[in-house]
C-alpha cells in the first residue's frame, strides 16, 4: 500500500517578502563592501604613489657642501688694482679652489690624484667664487672660510645613495675619494644645507648646479596668458550658446564640436599650434606666448561647458524676476545671470587651469622641450615649463637627477592640489543653493 507524501503548506505572502528584504540587503551589503574596497584600494595606490615620489625626492632639497679656507690672492683675481667687475670677472677662481684643496690634502702629489682630489667640488663652485667677489670686493687680499658646492658624486655619496659596502670597481666613488670625504666629514667641513639653488637656479647639465627656477616662470608666464585668453572667450561663448544662441542646427553642431573638442588628444592642440601659431603667424617657438595660445584651444571646451552647466543651475525665476521688473534682456543676463553662475563658472576654470598646468605633449611640439638655462623675463623669451622639465630631467642617466625629478613633481602636485583646493573653496563660499 503506497503512501501519500504529505504537500508542503503553501507559503504566505510575509515569508516571499521576507525572503527578498533578505536578498536585497545581502546584495546591498555586498555592493557597499565593492564600493568601499573601491575607494580603499584607490587610496592605496594613491598613497604608494606619494611615498615612492617623496621617498626618492626629499633629499633633493638638501645640497652637499664643503668648507674650504679660501684666499683670495689679489695676484690672481686683480693683478693690476682697479677692481673692475670685467677684471674681477675674468680671474682664474677654479686655481683658488685647487690651492685651497691641495693644502688641505698636501699628500696628494700625482697629477691623477690630484684631479680626482679637484673633482670633490662642483664645477660651478668658481663661480660661487666670482659672485662673492662682485659682491664684496674687500675680500681681495684676505682669507675666509667658504661653503662651496660639492660634487654630485659626493652629494649622493653623503646622502646614502652611494653604497659603500660594493666593490670599488661597482661605484662611481673610488676609495681615495672615501677617505677624503670622510677626512673632511671628522674635521666638520661637510655638511647638508637647504638646497636654495633648487628654486633659484634654472636647467643645468650638472645635477647639483639644476634649479626649477626657469622652468616655474615659464610655467607662470604661461599659465597667466592662457588664463587672460581663455576665460574672456569661454564666458562669452557660454553665456551666448547657453542665454542668446536660437536653437537650429548650426547651434546642436556647435555644441556637438564643443564636446568633441573637450575629448580631442592634447597633441593635436601642439599640432596646431605648430602650423597655425608657429608657421602661419611666425610666433616665436618656445615661448610663454605660443605655450599660452596652445593651452587655450585646448582648454577652451573644459570652460565653455563648465561655464553653460553653471549659466544651467541658475533658476529661471532669477530670470522671470529681473525681466518683471523692467531689466532688459541684456542687463538680466550680465547683472543678474553671469555673477550668480561666476563662481561655477570659475570653479571650472581653475580646473581647466590646472589640466593645463600638468599638460607636456602639446608643449612638446611647440619646441618647449628646448634646453634653456637662462630664467626667462618676459612672455616672448625662450622658456620651457615645469611638465616638460620633469620630462627632461627623467631622461638624464646621472642619480643626482632622480631625486631632482621626484622633487620637481612634489612641487608640481603642490601646485595642482592647490588649485583644486582653490577651486574647492571658491564653491564652497559663493555656492547658491536654490
Amino acid at each position: 500500500m503506497n503512501k501519500q507524501v504529505p504537500e508542503a503548506p503553501p507559503k504566505r505572502t510575509i515569508d516571499l517578502v521576507n525572503a527578498g528584504l533578505q536578498r536585497r540587503r545581502a546584495a546591498e551589503r555586498r555592493f557597499r563592501f565593492l564600493g568601499v574596497g573601491a575607494v580603499v584600494l584607490g587610496l592605496l595606490f594613491v598613497a604608494i604613489l606619494f611615498v615612492d615620489i617623496v621617498g626618492k625626492g626629499y633629499t633633493a632639497f638638501q645640497q652637499t657642501y664643503i668648507r674650504l679656507p679660501i684666499r683670495f690672492d689679489p695676484a690672481l683675481i686683480d693683478p693690476t688694482g682697479s677692481r673692475a667687475p670685467d677684471t674681477l670677472s675674468q680671474a682664474d677662481y677654479r686655481k683658488l679652489i685647487r690651492t685651497a684643496l691641495t693644502a688641505r690634502f698636501p699628500e696628494v702629489s700625482g697629477r691623477r690624484d690630484k684631479r680626482a682630489l679637484y673633482q670633490l667640488l662642483s664645477p660651478g663652485a668658481p663661480q660661487q667664487l666670482r659672485e662673492r667677489v662682485l659682491a664684496d670686493p674687500g675680500l681681495i687680499g684676505t682669507e675666509s672660510e667658504v661653503w662651496l658646492l660639492a660634487d654630485d658624486d659626493i652629494d649622493m655619496l653623503a646622502k646614502g645613495h652611494i653604497d659603500r659596502a660594493v666593490p670599488e670597481s661597482e661605484r662611481r666613488v673610488k676609495d681615495r675619494t672615501l677617505g677624503w670625504v670622510d677626512t673632511l666629514v671628522a674635521d666638520g667641513r661637510l655638511e647638508k644645507q637647504f638646497n636654495t639653488l633648487f628654486f633659484t637656479a634654472g636647467t643645468s647639465r650638472e645635477p647639483e648646479l639644476a634649479g626649477i627656477a626657469g622652468a616655474l616662470m615659464g610655467s607662470l608666464y604661461t599659465l597667466a596668458l592662457t588664463l587672460l585668453f581663455s576665460f574672456p572667450i569661454a564666458v562669452g561663448a557660454a553665456l551666448y550658446l547657453e542665454e542668446f544662441a536660437p536653437k537650429n542646427r548650426w547651434t546642436d553642431l556647435i555644441e556637438v564640436n564643443i564636446n568633441n573638442l573637450a575629448a580631442v588628444p592634447s597633441i593635436v592642440f601642439g599640432l596646431l599650434g605648430l602650423a597655425v601659431f608657429i608657421n602661419f603667424f611666425g610666433v616665436p617657438r618656445s615661448t610663454p606666448l605660443v605655450g599660452a595660445l596652445v593651452l587655450t584651444l585646448m582648454t577652451l571646451p573644459t570652460i565653455i561647458i563648465a561655464g553653460r552647466a553653471a549659466l544651467k543651475s541658475v533658476p529661471p525665476s532669477i530670470r522671470e524676476a529681473a525681466l518683471g521688473v523692467g531689466a532688459s534682456p541684456l542687463q538680466t543676463r550680465f547683472h543678474h545671470v553671469l555673477p550668480l553662475a561666476m563662481p561655477g563658472m570659475l570653479t571650472g576654470t581653475i580646473i581647466g587651469m590646472a589640466q593645463a598646468l600638468g599638460e607636456t605633449a602639446p608643449l612638446l611640439m611647440i619646441g618647449m622641450i628646448a634646453f634653456i638655462v637662462d630664467i626667462p623675463g618676459g612672455v616672448t623669451d625662450p622658456a620651457t615649463v615645469l611638465p616638460v622639465q620633469i620630462y627632461l630631467w627623467a631622461d638624464s642617466p646621472e642619480r643626482g637627477f632622480v631625486e631632482r625629478t621626484s622633487a620637481a613633481i612634489m612641487v608640481l602636485l603642490a601646485f595642482l592640489i592647490t588649485m583644486n583646493l582653490v577651486a574647492v573653496l571658491l564653491r564652497q563660499k559663493f555656492e547658491r543653493r536654490w
